[in-house]
């Protein structure tokens, strides 16, 4: 500290700087110091304290009673069905092809939605903005659910597996954005039809998400409480549906959103691989 103090005060006649003011400088110095560090120490231990929480909520994970799953980027790698069925409906419509990007970032929302944005309404426009969405959405609906296929719609590689390996115990379900028929195909090409209890889309719930109301009917008809579950997508509204119904989620980081888009979202965890996701859920 002294010699800190002297440091300063010979810069300070080279400098024609105020000694008197160097001085004061110093004198406060280790109380910026003690502040600085009790900053740092109030940092690390909330870092610490969300830490501890998120491993206890992982922990807790292995004793749910149910699995809800989403479809497209978290089960099956069907994008380029989506994207491919989207350009159709546009062109039949004169409505300008979309990109990879636009695509990928608007399955947050359920296909009506989407396709209406597509097309250059928004909610603010009022009912034209449902009206279209309903029309490019029942016609979207009709292509893709016949071109379902294994080929088309199959699980990601492990995610056979991972199903397997869940206990009989702990029951299943599904709910998409997509509608309920295209969920049932998915599932039926995959030979999954028969492990999951309930399956919904978006057209057989009240709202979609990122609203909580088609993970409370999946719930109900589990006969589980939602606290007692988790929920497992690759968009953000999947964590916020969870998140509103009092679940916890986890997100996936091979689907159609970004890791920095899903560490904005309430998720509990992202895994980088299906087997990473395995090691985390209740196995036989």
């Amino acid at each position: 500290f002294f010699l800190l103090l002297l440091a300063l005060i010979l810069t300070s006649h080279m400098h024609r700087l105020n000694v008197s003011s160097l001085i004061s400088v110093v004198l406060l110095s280790p109380t910026i110091v003690l502040a600085f560090f009790h900053v740092q120490k109030s940092c690390a231990m909330r870092k610490s304290t969300v830490a501890a929480r998120s491993t206890s909520t992982l922990d807790s994970i292995q004793s749910v009673k149910g699995i809800l799953f989403d479809v497209d980027g978290t089960l099956a790698d069907s994008w380029k069905l989506g994207f491919d069925a989207t350009q159709v409906v546009l062109q039949n419509h004169g409505i300008e092809p979309i990109t990879e990007d636009v695509y990928h970032d608007h399955t947050r929302y359920c296909t009506p939605d989407r396709l209406a944005r597509h097309a250059g309404f928004r909610p603010e426009d009022g009912p034209q903005f449902e009206i279209v969405g309903q029309r490019l959405g029942n016609e979207f609906d009709n292509l893709y659910v016949n071109l379902v296929s294994k080929e088309s719609a199959g699980f990601y590689s492990g995610i056979p597996s991972l199903l397997e390996s869940i206990p009989s115990r702990i029951k299943l379900g599904l709910l998409t954005n997509a509608c309920v028929a295209y969920a049932e195909a998915v599932l039926r090409v995959n030979n999954n039809n028969t492990r999951f209890l309930s399956v919904h889309g978006a057209d057989s719930i009240p709202a979609p998400k990122p609203n909580p109301d088609g993970l409370l009917v999946c719930c109900q008809e589990m006969g589980l409480e939602p606290s007692s579950c988790v929920y497992i997508g690759d968009s953000p509204s999947d964590a916020m549906a969870a998140h509103a119904a009092g679940m916890p989620a986890i997100g996936v980081l091979w689907g159609s959103h970004s890791r920095e888009s899903l560490l904005k979202a309430p998720f509990i965890h992202l895994c980088s691989t299906v087997y990473e996701l395995q090691s985390l859920l209740p196995r036989r």
